[in-house]
């Protein structure tokens, strides 16, 4: 006679694997009420249900969990039934075995069967996480596995909210250190060389947003691992991608990183991986944080506990904002940033109470044309004539020759003769000098450059080019 549980031993060898596996001639009895789910780090993160019912427990992988708010449907795959004694198992799966990988108890308890049937599960949870009424229900694929779970109550909470689809970043203004008997009213953190990213984790599957909004996930493959430590966990992280060379972070060395396509980026991943420095908390397990002042947003963030090969949280100092900026020019970092600690995080917006205090000047420019290069920059430019958007359109404000390396000149360059044009760009003609022989293109590139200052007549004084922005756009840009 068959058993149930004869799909669960197949799978499965003893010895081989620290989990239950009982035979038939002394089954254990339990309760009939009892669930538990596992968080299993196997191939892909998942949660496994199990609820106890008839002697086994009936179990389904949901791949992203249970879902939070009703209405929300979420995938679960009916796998095979799991012994009782699985309900108090955690342990490692040996590589190589089925189901290899971490297995932890995420939450258990009772619950109350509202309707069990062959094709639908309805049932109130009642564990230390979990509170509310599921439903398990076959989907319309021909797949008997493959059914879905949905919230049919609400939260307990009511205050519980959704996690927002998409978050903009807060930006700061550039500015000196504050006064010195302002100094404890501030949190100072170091200010990093690379390019703004925010996440959004659910699931235990974490998306990357660029400044703009954009997914950047396929970029940045090696930071996907921070959606698995979060797990369960749902929250908007606001951070700096950054590319470490000798130990600190290059604009630089970024720059391949950030125009790479999916594939590319799967191998400079490996040899060449970035660093996402996480600052700010925004939304966390249902509760916006937005309005939270600053140093409470930041211990929510330390109590996450982040930490990981490819991620980090950098430490905020309250206080001694002179000191902070010195150890940050010992390390010959950039600056630091100067964000009041009772400010709160608002989406999108550049507010004075985040001050970025800078050791260099920079600024993004948009690139109207380039002048022909000579020896062995001949094959690509010599010089890029670089403009700000102004009242009556694109402001001339010099140009850059210096600062490439050998791939800058090649990418740029083929992306400048894909966008030459016959006409200026810029809205007042150029000094004769510097429009001779110059090659016009549309103004859609940005950059960024760093530079000792501006001349009387608004021009950059010794601007050296630092790389390509495809976060941000021109008309984002202003003097």
């Amino acid at each position: 006679m068959a058993s149930r549980l004869d799909r669960y031993r197949a799978k499965r060898s003893k010895g081989r694997t620290p989990e239950p596996l009982p035979d038939d001639a002394a089954p254990v009895r339990g309760e009939g009420d009892r669930f538990v789910v596992h968080e299993h780090h196997a191939r892909r993160l998942h949660w496994d249900v199990r609820l106890e019912h008839d002697g086994v427990l009936v179990s389904f992988a949901v791949p992203k969990g249970l879902p939070e708010r009703p209405g929300l449907v979420r995938l679960a795959i009916h796998t095979e039934d799991h012994p009782l004694e699985y309900a108090t198992f955690s342990g490692e799966i040996p590589k190589g075995e089925y189901g290899a990988g971490l297995m932890t108890i995420w939450d258990r308890g009772r619950y109350e069967t509202v309707k069990w049937s062959d094709h639908e599960v309805s049932v109130v949870l009642h564990g230390e996480y979990v509170h509310g009424r599921y439903v398990f229900f076959r989907s319309h694929d021909a797949d008997d596995k493959n059914w879905n779970v949905i919230r049919s109550d609400p939260p307990d909470d009511p205050e519980w909210t959704p996690l927002p689809p998409l978050l903009k970043p807060m930006l700061a203004v550039a500015g000196s250190l504050p006064d010195p008997e302002r100094d404890a009213e501030y949190g100072y953190e170091f200010k990093w060389d690379g390019v703004r990213a925010l996440a959004r984790v659910e699931g235990g599957r974490a998306t990357l947003h660029s400044r703009r909004g954009d997914d950047i996930s396929a970029v940045y493959p090696e930071l996907h691992g921070i959606g698995e430590q979060l797990g369960s966990i749902q929250v908007w992280l606001d951070g700096e991608i950054v590319a470490l060379r000798n130990g600190r972070p290059s604009f630089a060395a970024l720059q391949s990183r950030m125009h790479a396509s999916p594939e590319h980026a799967r191998t400079l991943s490996r040899h060449h991986p970035v660093t996402y420095l996480v600052f700010d908390l925004l939304h966390l397990e249902g509760h916006s944080c937005l309005d939270l002042p600053y140093h409470q947003r930041r211990q929510l963030l330390d109590k996450l506990a982040l930490a990981g090969e490819h991620w980090q949280v950098p430490p905020s100092f309250s206080g001694d904002g002179t000191a902070v900026a010195e150890a940050a020019a010992e390390q010959r970092l950039e600056g630091v940033i100067a964000k009041r600690l009772d400010s709160p995080y608002r989406p999108g917006e550049r507010s004075s109470a985040w001050v970025k205090v800078s050791h260099l000047l920079t600024t993004e420019v948009v690139i109207g044309g380039w002048r022909p290069g000579e020896g062995r920059r001949s094959d690509t430019f010599g010089s890029l004539m670089l403009g700000l958007p102004g009242g009556k359109g694109l402001d001339y404000v010099g140009q850059v020759g210096t600062g490439f390396d050998e791939d800058a000149l090649r990418v740029l360059a083929a992306r400048l003769r894909r966008l030459e044009r016959r006409t200026s760009p810029f809205a007042t003609p150029l000094p004769r000098d510097r429009a001779a022989g110059a090659h016009w293109v549309s103004p859609k590139l940005v950059g960024e450059v760093v530079f000792k200052g501006w001349t009387d007549d608004g021009r950059l004084r010794f601007p050296a080019w630092r790389g390509l922005r495809p976060d941000r756009d021109p008309e984002e840009l202003a003097r």
